[in-house]
């Protein structure tokens, strides 16, 4: 037996917590359910959670993150699926929230709510909170009068975009760090240790092998002018940076990604993923297909796949399938396609595409890995090489200088 912390909202509608010994989360769920509660959030177990107070469920920030808007989605279905009205749920998930802009955008939608608008449109005015796709979700689910099964199937479509980005980021933090102290290194010792070197070689009336003058001399240039390159290289930063938001610029970046040798099969399925993943989940929430895919397009980030996306919703409102016009761009992998055409075909297209998204972002997160474990022996090499050449330049000096055989 074990100590559970819980909070849950009682018949009324107010918010309770409390501590409840139980030998299972599962058991902690029952129990509360007898007691006429519904269960909003239950902590691992921990005896030294016993007697404390829970903290708020979300703290105070000034944006709202998508691990908030996750959190929002699973406890509003939660409320719904235990009968209460919506105008309620809002209002307890509003004091659930400790201050912050969530905070305030759940009070806006309560009184919009119960001024008689509908939750679509009042989440509509909040786009840099709720997306396209979740606004368009919740319209499909209130026009269907299926609000709860759309928050489970939004629900599950956060966790995965969500699991799917922190897998990628966690995979590439350790090459992030080995690359910034390779680059730190090298800057120490062009910067700080051979200059002294240099210093030692200047007295000696020698000449140097070609290889030492030439560490010698990118040292010293360094040395002198660092600053002046460094605001160059961060001016030429800038400039791409700028670039690459322009239309034009944001084209031919998406093109190089694509066809990049390294980044070309990952970027695309992960935008294969995000595509299969987007129009799953909006037709499962009754979302027509032309409105789903005109959400997708904005969905996408790769305006090269997104241009693709135009094109089928042109084929599609012609009578046509998705199939053909997706293979036509050539930037979708076959399996993809056909698994796309056998579900077109067996009229389970929304279950296929939730199949090939479990599928691709299996594949995702084996490329990342495959790219992780390439690219951290790489830069140990490429350090290694940078390393070697110094040193060997620095004895070769030393033997010519004191007219030993190396």
């Amino acid at each position: 037996m074990a100590f559970f912390q819980y909070r849950a909202a009682d018949q009324a509608g107010k918010v309770v917590d409390g501590v409840i010994e139980a030998d299972a989360e599962q058991s902690v769920i029952l129990r509360l359910r007898e007691m006429g509660c519904v269960p909003l959030r239950i902590a691992l177990p921990s005896e030294r959670a016993v007697g404390k107070v829970r903290q708020p469920l979300v703290r105070a920030r000034r944006k709202v993150s998508q691990q908030q808007l996750l959190q929002f989605t699973r406890e509003l279905g939660t409320l719904l699926s235990a009968g209460l009205p919506l105008d309620r749920s809002l209002s307890i998930l509003g004091g659930l929230v400790d201050g912050g802009e969530l905070s305030k955008i759940l009070r806006s939608l309560v009184e919009a709510v119960r001024a008689g608008k509908s939750l679509a449109a009042s989440m509509g005015e909040h786009p840099d909170v709720f997306p396209k796709i979740y606004v368009n979700m919740i319209r499909a689910g209130e026009a269907g009068g299926i609000l709860e099964g759309v928050l489970r199937y939004l629900t599950e479509y956060l966790e995965s975009t969500l699991a799917l980005k922190e897998e990628v980021k966690s995979a590439l933090i350790y090459p992030a760090i080995l690359a910034s102290a390779a680059g730190l290194s090298l800057i120490v010792m062009f910067v700080f240790v051979i200059p002294r070197f240099s210093a030692i070689f200047r007295d000696v009336n020698k000449s140097l092998p070609w290889i030492t003058k030439l560490v010698i001399n990118l040292s010293l240039t360094l040395s002198q002018y660092g600053w002046i390159i460094l605001l160059v290289v961060v001016g030429m930063v800038a400039a791409a940076i700028y670039y690459i938001r322009t239309p034009e610029g944001k084209a031919e970046w998406d093109r190089f990604c694509l066809r990049s040798w390294l980044l070309g099969e990952l970027v695309r399925k992960f935008e294969t993923a995000r595509f299969a993943r987007t129009l799953s989940a909006l037709m499962k929430g009754g979302v027509p297909l032309l409105e789903s895919l005109g959400t997708v397009q904005g969905v996408i980030g790769n305006r090269l796949l997104a241009r693709a996306i135009t094109q089928v919703q042109v084929r599609v409102r012609e009578g046509k399938g998705m199939a053909r016009p997706l293979s036509e761009s050539g930037l979708f992998p076959p399996l993809a396609l056909n698994m796309i055409a056998v579900g077109e075909e067996t009229g389970k297209l929304d279950a296929m595409l939730a199949e090939i998204a479990n599928y691709y972002d299996q594949e995702v997160k084996r490329t990342t890995k495959r790219l992780t474990a390439l690219l951290e022996p790489a830069l140990i090499l490429v350090m290694g090489l940078i390393v070697g050449v110094v040193v060997i330049s620095m004895l070769l000096a030393i033997f010519s200088i004191n007219d030993l055989p190396f």
